[in-house]
Order: C-alpha cells, then sequence, then structure tokens
C-alpha cells in the first residue's frame, strides 16, 4: 500500500511537471489583424498603336487585408481611374477589382511582440487577379469601335506602411505590375505601372 502511495504520487508530480512544461512551450496563435487603405492612385498606361503614346489615369482605390499567420493573409482591391485626351477627343474610365494572397512582413511575425501596434513599418507584397472594366471610350470591337469593354486583370507587387498611432497609419508607397487584355487592334494586352499612396487603417481580432 505504501509503495502505491508513492508511485501514485510521482506519476501526479510527472503529469504536474509535463503539464507545466507544455505550458511554458505553448505560444498565444497570433490574432488575425484586418488592414484597410484608401488611396490616390497614378496608373501609366500606353496607347498600343503609337510608338511612345504614355499617359497616365488618375484615380482613387481601396485596398483591404486579412492576416491570418505570421503574415500570411488574403487581400482585395478596387480601383478606378479616369484620363481625358488619350487621343483626340477620347477619354478613358477604367475600373478594376481584384483578389489573392498577400504576405506582410513586421518582426511581430516571428518574436511575439508587435512593433507596428504604436509605430513601426509593414512591408507587403500581393499577387492579385480579377477584372477590368473600360468605359466612356473608343474600343475596337467587332462591330468596328463601341465605348466600352471588359476582360481578365491581374498585378503583382506591393508596398510600405507606417503606423502612427494605435490603427491609424499611412500607406507611403505601394507599386504594382498592372496586366490586363482589353482589345486595342493590336496584341489586346496592356503593360502598365500603378502607383498608390494614402491613409490606412489597422484592426485587430483577439
Amino acid at each position: 500500500m505504501p509503495g502505491t502511495f508513492r508511485h501514485t504520487v510521482f506519476l501526479l508530480g510527472a503529469f504536474s511537471s509535463l503539464a507545466g512544461l507544455a505550458q511554458q512551450r505553448t505560444v498565444k496563435p497570433s490574432p488575425a489583424t484586418i488592414d484597410v487603405a484608401i488611396t490616390y492612385v497614378a496608373e501609366r498606361a500606353k496607347i498600343a498603336s503609337t510608338p511612345c503614346g504614355c499617359f497616365w489615369l488618375e484615380g482613387a482605390g481601396m485596398n483591404a487585408a486579412v492576416t491570418f499567420y505570421r503574415g500570411l493573409g488574403v487581400a482585395a482591391n478596387l480601383t478606378g481611374g479616369h484620363a481625358s485626351g488619350v487621343l483626340p477627343g477620347v477619354d478613358l474610365d477604367k475600373v478594376s477589382f481584384m483578389m489573392g494572397p498577400r504576405y506582410t512582413y513586421q518582426r511581430s511575425n516571428w518574436f511575439g511582440h508587435d512593433v507596428g501596434q504604436n509605430g513601426g513599418f509593414r512591408i507587403f507584397g500581393e499577387g492579385l487577379i480579377g477584372g477590368v472594366h473600360a468605359f466612356n471610350t473608343v474600343v475596337p470591337s467587332s462591330a468596328g469601335v463601341a465605348g466600352a469593354a471588359s476582360s481578365f486583370v491581374f498585378q503583382v507587387g506591393g508596398g510600405v506602411d507606417r503606423t502612427l498611432h494605435k490603427t491609424i497609419g499611412i500607406r507611403i508607397v505601394e507599386a504594382d505590375y498592372v496586366r490586363s487584355t482589353l482589345p486595342n487592334a493590336a496584341s489586346n494586352t496592356q503593360h502598365d505601372l500603378r502607383l498608390a499612396a494614402g491613409i490606412s487603417f489597422r484592426f485587430k481580432n483577439y
């Protein structure tokens, strides 16, 4: 009987030690975060039929992302832009919506503390796919010309956010390569450079 009691105490002590060790080694999962940015957008595009027919679309965009684990997450982007006088008497309006994966880097992803909550930088990269609609313009069609067209679009790029205080910050810069397949009576592809900057917001889901 005394031997059984000693064995029981020994086993309880061993289980208590293992439980304490497991608690010490348990890492609290990082909370999901939501990032939203409202930006001014400038997109450099080109007229296919001229050697250097470059022009800029100007407009606004909203970019939102949910980060789940160690910087990995998904993002969505809605952007609209306008260009006047692309050709004599021809303007262009364009709206695009895309979604895809994003990775955001900051030290809290790997070392367990958030340097970006009350200050610090976050660098992100993303690849998005979706659709684009061009309107109030002139595009080639099977009937000759049309006033609007839609196509597939994708973009690859990234940017830098700076948190100023709690949830508010600035998007210092975002730069993306944008490829679309709108009809243009040539290659039917567009290779644009999109630049953006604005205000950002960050929310944590604890």
